[in-house]
């Protein structure tokens, strides 16, 4: 699980790195505003961190997705203590109650 989570959140710093750079070398941070109206008021690097922060959690949330779109179903019913805990939908369960009319 560790792993995973580092193989996640590694490249999306990585990446939201270079998308910061990218768009901070278009984008003068003194000039940004609320959208469209008061400036923001906040210190340069406040504007790099929160921004840096956002692209972080964007592209680490995309990166996530991904690794949970990409696992198999038996990956995703396991239990952590190696349990199978997936319900075969083949074979009616014995506790399920059936409804029953009351004509």
């Amino acid at each position: 699980m560790r792993q995973r989570t580092l193989s996640i959140l590694w490249p999306a710093f990585l990446m939201a790195g270079c998308l910061e750079a990218m768009v901070f070398a278009v984008i003068d941070p003194g000039d940004l505003r609320w959208f469209g109206g008061p400036p923001i008021e906040w210190s340069i690097s406040a504007i790099y961190t929160v921004t840096f922060g956002i692209f972080w959690f964007i592209i680490a949330a995309s990166g996530a997705i991904t690794t949970l779109l990409a696992l198999s179903e038996h990956e995703i019913n396991q239990v952590d203590a190696g349990q199978d805990r997936s319900i075969d939908l083949q074979q009616p369960q014995a506790d399920a109650a059936v409804p029953t009319s009351d004509r």
